[in-house]
């Protein structure tokens, strides 16, 4: 199974949440409180010093020319009051508008950020199952030149086929992301394959498979075939992409078609590992979905475990090869073409990360 390496320990995972872009929505929101509280305060403040102004206005008017020196000064602390508070207001209006203004830049910094993280995210899970899947297209066109095999398809006797069964499970038995290897004549005819006891597929006829139409159509042996993911009848009803490649008369890439050598990739477990192995916090973890998907937005692989071969996700791609959107439920979306890894150019897969607002 295909390790993904992850740190030890849970610091950097700490840390980053520590200093996550959002806590710079959040303390803006906070300010925006803590000024609204205080401008209040004052407004209170300022109320209260009016009203005592005015009422020692109106006891100083009683108190007729005994009273004069105090009314003005009772005006003038109206007059100040009045001052505060207007400047108050003033400072409450200024301020909304460039902590709104702060809050909305904060929002954009965080979506760009968190959109452009996701992308980076769904990037790596499909570059890692495509450099995976690259080992799988050496694999079959370097042991469609083993002898065994070879000899298996010029000449199926009883002892030939057992001998390249016997080197089929050989080879399963160190490669244990397959869950079978099988060698068909040019007829399509199953004469050995490497699970004998778990699968018997001697004699299976497999003409009508597209891996083994294409397989039997390589033009040399340097070529191979990959089929879409499927669930494979004959292997328990499991997931698998299945490659193929034709086997050729001494093993030279320009020989003769002699019939044609499919590997039945055991893809669930190993997609698994990819979508669950994406590094998230925690609290993403829980609110996010890492998908796999075909060129037609099929869903191959999830997290979640949902919707496999079964859902397709109404990606809003466009031309665009990579990108993030916010769909209508709110979630931020991420996806990434696959590049391809060496000669692999893939087949047009994309990883995707789907989250809901945190």
């Amino acid at each position: 199974m295909l390790s993904v390496h992850k740190r030890s320990g849970d610091e950097g995972e700490a840390g980053a949440a520590s200093v996550r872009p959002e806590r710079i929505v959040e303390l803006t929101g906070d300010v925006a409180g803590v000024t609204r509280e205080k401008v209040a305060a004052i407004r209170a403040i300022t109320g209260r010093t009016k009203m005592l102004a005015l009422n020692a206005l109106i006891e100083a008017a009683r108190a007729g020319d005994a009273g004069r020196g105090f009314a003005v000064v009772a005006g003038e602390v109206r007059d100040v009051s009045t001052e505060i508070e207007t400047i108050s207001n003033a400072l409450e209006s200024e301020l909304a508008q460039r902590v709104d203004a702060l809050q909305r830049l904060g929002s954009a910094m965080v979506e760009q950020i968190s959109g452009h993280r996701l992308v980076d995210l769904a990037l790596n899970a499909v570059e890692l199952i495509d450099r995976n899947l690259y080992e799988r297209t050496c694999d079959v066109r370097w042991w469609a030149t083993d002898s065994a095999i070879v000899e298996c398809a010029a000449d199926p006797t009883p002892e030939r086929c057992a001998h390249a069964a016997q080197r089929l499970g050989v080879i399963l038995s160190a490669y244990t992301v397959y869950l079978d290897l099988w060698v068909a004549d040019a007829e399509g005819r199953v004469i050995a394959n490497g699970r004998p006891q778990h699968y018997p597929m001697a004699g299976r006829d497999v003409s009508r498979e597209r891996w083994f139409q294409d397989g039997l159509a390589t033009r040399t042996g340097d070529d191979y075939a990959v089929a879409d993911i499927a669930i494979a009848a004959d292997l328990g009803k499991r997931p698998v992409a299945t490659y193929a490649t034709a086997i050729r008369e001494g093993g030279l890439a320009n020989g003769k078609v002699l019939g044609v050598l499919g590997v039945h990739f055991d893809w669930g477990p190993q997609a698994e590992s990819i979508v669950q192995g994406v590094r998230l916090t925690p609290d993403e973890r829980e609110k996010t979905r890492v998908l796999l998907l075909d060129r037609q937005f099929r869903v191959l692989a999830a997290s979640d475990g949902k919707g496999v071969l079964t859902e397709t996700l109404p990606l809003q791609a466009g031309v665009r090869r990579d990108g993030f959107y916010r769909d209508e439920k709110g979630n931020t979306v991420g996806f990434a073409a696959t590049p391809g890894y060496e000669t692999y150019r893939g087949l047009g897969w994309y990883g995707c990360i789907v989250q809901q607002p945190m």
